[in-house]
């Protein structure tokens, strides 16, 4: 500690200070009363060494080095006072912004302190993403996962559901991979109908969830969402002749339901939800008729007799494959992950069928009412989604997860299939995503660019995003703080046009007010511009007519050199082989590798649809049909659940006569596919949606 120290020498100073004069005042007094006369002055001349004149020498010698030590002390504090005044000059003083924004957050952590015990939080009702807020670069805000669930723009859901839409998400983007078939293209700049982003709502749970680690459960629980094996368990917790739903949140908690239930059926080919053809365009409004067509698992009546055939222990009731309900009810029943069907209705159907509906929810299905059921319970929902009894006004059921319109809308287009019925000359295409009304930001080549990468290079930064992305300085990784300035990073590389401060914001932090993520944007700017310049000198970043760009002069980007040689390949007039190696060997790993960022999605799809291209150009252009299966092998290793790269390299395999390795492909491939839950006969999985009846694929 200083302090004790500090006060030693303030008292050491005072006591040199007040000593002297005490010691000699008490001993000596005041010697000189008045100046010497001339007759005492000739007398101290004649005999200096007396007595009386050495004493007041010495007193007077005493009082000079007492003058000296207070002049010396005098100094130091007056340039210490010197000092200090100058600091408080040069001390900046909070603006008035400043000082009202920090009154306000003063007045808000006192508001919080004071009312902590009094009032518990409510439900977040505003949506929320990822974003940087720690100097550690953690990208997801510490109320992204908030009581046990995700809130986003249209609702809330549960943890479990959020991950099952990212893992709908990521199966999306595995058909869009699947259905690509390679061809050379005429042009740099991808125009695929299937490169587009996926829904907001989407990106929005995708981005909530990208760096949240997945918290540890002990096996066999459960949350309030979804159950171990998949199923919703508010409806699980539903009683057992079902419930009607009431309050503000009613129509939001059924079209939650709906999402959950066909979630959790994605992997078990069976309906998930039973729904009448009013309700469901009650909940999804003008997407209901061709949303309904392509959900599987889904199947749409008109009455209650018809929804019987599609609820176990009926025995007309029947599997998506055909197989009777009859035969494996008592199996299925054991698996609660199977066995309970949502069936969602309206009252009025509820009331003029109640025998029929109420000997319904005896069976293990969830029988969901919108509105009163004089047979049933009802649960009063409110708009976050908790749920209470009307009468007792006591919890009735744990959350469930409640949804808007458009959000329902936005993530049942991630679990829809294509049309399985195409017609005209792409009949035998394989199914092709639709295009969402959002296009995915192309790259756009521009001679500013290559002139900046060609020649002799002498920069010192080096921007490497194909792989892990990484800032090199002299080949020497720099230390990047926080994720969202990687992020940063790895956007400005792939738009070498630039963007602007809105393009940043909802690509980085989908789903979040733009008015919050402006200051947590320029803090990110500002953390990574400082570590760059205090590390090689140079600004990175340039920002000019309100959009910023990495900055050409300074900086190399291993992805501007990759589309340098796909332009290159693109616009050759003779094309041949080793304009295509060059685009192979400039692509050392997929864009920003093991990120799950959603903007990033399209870009990192087009750029290995042209490595792609270019290993079927080459496989197509060499004689040797050995070298042409190597490249074909070599194409599956960049993407291996395309499924035209199969099919070329089973035929070539067949025709030079292996037909063991041509099986071996085959088998292979058919396993990855269901492994990654994708069904070789989707599109039977929809015909029940269309007709009503259940689909028997063709064996």
């Amino acid at each position: 500690m200083r302090w004790p120290r500090q006060v030693m020498s303030l008292l050491f100073v005072l006591t040199l200070l007040a000593g002297p004069p005490a010691v000699l005042l008490s001993l000596v007094g005041l010697s000189l009363q008045r100046w010497p006369t001339a007759a005492q002055a000739r007398e101290w001349v004649q005999n200096p060494l007396t007595e009386q004149t050495l004493t007041a020498a010495l007193t007077v010698a005493a009082w000079l080095v007492w003058l000296l030590l207070a002049y010396t002390v005098t100094i130091r504090v007056l340039t210490r006072l010197r000092a200090t005044v100058s600091w408080l000059r040069r001390m900046p003083l909070p603006t008035p912004l400043q000082a009202t924004a920090s009154g306000i957050a003063g007045a808000a952590v006192f508001g919080v302190a004071s009312n902590a015990i009094a009032a518990s939080p409510s439900p977040p009702t505003q949506p929320v993403a990822a974003g940087s807020l720690d100097d550690a670069g953690s990208s997801t805000p510490p109320d992204v996962l908030h009581d046990g669930g995700v809130s986003v723009s249209g609702g809330w859901m549960s943890r479990e559901v959020a991950e099952q839409v990212s893992a709908a998400a990521a199966l999306v983007w595995l058909r869009r991979r699947r259905a690509y078939r390679p061809s050379p293209p005429d042009q740099p700049s991808r125009e695929d109908p299937d490169l587009v982003p996926l829904p907001p709502t989407v990106a929005a749970v995708q981005a909530a969830l990208a760096d949240t680690p997945t918290p540890p459960t002990e096996a066999g629980t459960t949350s309030a969402g979804t159950s171990r094996l998949g199923m919703p368990t508010a409806g699980r917790a539903f009683p057992r002749v079902g419930v009607g739903l009431t309050g503000p949140g009613a129509r939001a908690a059924a079209r939650g339901l709906l999402v959950t239930s066909l979630l959790a059926g994605q992997r078990h080919r069976r309906v998930s939800v039973v729904v009448t053809r009013t309700v469901l365009a009650r909940l999804l409004g003008p997407a209901a008729d061709t949303l309904g067509r392509r959900l599987p698992g889904l199947a749409v009546v008109d009455t209650i007799g018809e929804a019987s055939r599609f609820l176990p222990g009926h025995p007309a009731g029947r599997d998506l494959d055909g197989r009777d309900h009859a035969r494996r009810h008592t199996r299925e029943t054991t698996d609660a992950g199977r066995a309970a069907p949502a069936l969602i209705i309206d009252e009025a159907t509820a009331t003029a069928n109640a025998d029929s509906v109420a000997r319904l929810g005896i069976d293990p299905a969830t029988v969901a009412v919108l509105g009163t059921w004089p047979a049933g319970q009802a649960w009063h929902v409110d708009s976050t989604g908790h749920t209470t009894h009307p009468d007792a006004g006591g919890p009735a059921g744990p959350r469930m997860c409640v949804l808007t319109q458009d959000a329902a809308t936005d993530l049942l287009t991630v679990v829809a299939h294509p049309d399985p019925s195409p017609t005209g000359p792409d009949a035998t295409r394989p199914p092709q995503e639709p295009a969402l009304p959002v296009r995915s930001p192309q790259w756009h080549a521009t001679g500013q660019d290559h002139r900046a990468q060609s020649g002799d290079d002498n920069r010192r930064l080096h921007l490497r995003v194909l792989g892990e992305p990484t800032l090199l300085l002299d080949n020497q990784s720099l230390v990047i703080r926080r994720t969202a300035a990687i992020q940063v990073l790895v956007f400005l590389a792939a738009h070498p046009d630039g963007a602007d401060t809105r393009q940043l914001t909802d690509a980085i932090w989908p789903g979040l007010p733009r008015r919050s993520l402006t200051g947590r944007l320029y803090t990110t700017l500002s953390d990574l511009r400082a570590t760059v310049r205090s590390a090689a000198g140079v600004s990175l970043i340039d920002h000019s007519d309100d959009r910023y760009r990495l900055d050409p002069t300074c900086v190399t980007v291993d992805l501007w050199r990759f589309h340098q040689a796909v332009h290159d390949a693109t616009t050759a007039v003779t094309r041949d082989t080793t304009t295509w190696k060059a685009v192979i060997d400039a692509y050392p790993g997929e864009l920003a590798a093991r990120r799950t960022w959603p903007w990033l999605d399209p870009i990192r799809e087009a750029a290995r649809r042209h490595v792609i291209d270019a290993h079927a150009a080459l496989a197509s252009a060499t004689p040797d049909a050995r070298q042409a299966l190597e490249w074909l092998q070599a194409g599956i290793r960049i993407d291996p659940y395309n499924a035209d790269l199969h099919t070329r390299a089973v035929n070539a395999l067949i025709a030079l006569g292996d037909h063991d390795a041509a099986d071996h492909i085959r088998d292979g491939y058919a396993r990855r596919l269901a492994a990654a839950g994708i069904h070789p006969n989707e599109t039977a999985l929809t015909a029940a949606a269309i007709t009503g009846q259940p689909a028997i694929p063709s064996r």
